[in-house]
C-alpha cells in the first residue's frame, strides 16, 4: 500500500485537493478533521486542564484556545503534546483499516507534514501551492482574518518554496479547479503504475 502525504501552507487549496483525491477513489485521512473531532471528545478535558477556560460545554472553543497559544511557542508545544498522540493513533487505525480493505494507496492530509517530520512516515509527498498574492487574497478574505494573524500563522509554517523543493508531486491550485483536477489525475496515474493495479474508477481520467 502506497502512503502519500498531502500538505500545503494556509490558503493554498489543500482541502479542495484532498477532496479531488477522495473523488478519485483514494481513502483520505484528514488530520484537521480528526482534531475537530478530538476537540469535541477525548482531547477537550485534557486541554481544559492545561489551558483553563478554553472549553465550553465540553467542547474546545477554538477562538479562546487560539488566543492562548498563537505566537507562544511554549504554549503551542504543550498543546501539541496533548493532541498529536491522539491524532497519530487515529491515523494508525485509518492505515490498519485501509490495509484490511486492501487499498492500493491512501492519502494522509496533514497541514504541517514537514514541520512535524511526518514526511518520514510516507512514501511520497504532494505539495499544494499557489502564487503568494493568490494565497494572501484567499486567506485575508476569511472571516475574522487579519494581516497580523496571517503572518503569525505563516511564521509557524515552512516556507512554500522549501515545501515545493522537497515535494515529489506538485499541485498548483492557482489556475482554477479544472487544471488542478487534471494534475491530481496525473498523480493518480503515477500511483496506479506504482501500485501495479487500478486504485479507483477515475484514476485514468
Amino acid at each position: 500500500m502506497i502512503v502519500l502525504g498531502l500538505t500545503g501552507s494556509i490558503g493554498m487549496g489543500k482541502s479542495t485537493t484532498a477532496a479531488m483525491f477522495a473523488a478519485a477513489g483514494l481513502p483520505v485521512h484528514d488530520a484537521d478533521a480528526t482534531v475537530h473531532r478530538l476537540y469535541s471528545g477525548s482531547a477537550a478535558p485534557l486541554i481544559e486542564v492545561e489551558f483553563p477556560g478554553t472549553t465550553r460545554d465540553g467542547t474546545v472553543d477554538r477562538a479562546r484556545l487560539s488566543e492562548k497559544v498563537l505566537g507562544d511557542r511554549k504554549a503551542l508545544t504543550r498543546l501539541e503534546a496533548i493532541v498529536h498522540p491522539l491524532v497519530r493513533e487515529a491515523e494508525r487505525e485509518f492505515l490498519r483499516q485501509a490495509a484490511r480493505d486492501r487499498a492500493a494507496a491512501v492519502i494522509l492530509d496533514i497541514p504541517l507534514l514537514f514541520e512535524i517530520g511526518g514526511d518520514a512516515r510516507v512514501d511520497a509527498v504532494v505539495v499544494v501551492t499557489a502564487a503568494a498574492d493568490i494565497q494572501a487574497t484567499r486567506v485575508l478574505s476569511r472571516p475574522g482574518m487579519t494581516r497580523d494573524r496571517f503572518e503569525q500563522i505563516l511564521a509557524r509554517q515552512m516556507p512554500d518554496a522549501e515545501k515545493r523543493r522537497r515535494a515529489h508531486f506538485l499541485i498548483d491550485s492557482g489556475h482554477g479547479f479544472e487544471p488542478a483536477r487534471r494534475q491530481v489525475c496525473g498523480v493518480c496515474r503515477v500511483l496506479a503504475q506504482m501500485a501495479g493495479k487500478g486504485i479507483g474508477p477515475d484514476l485514468r481520467a
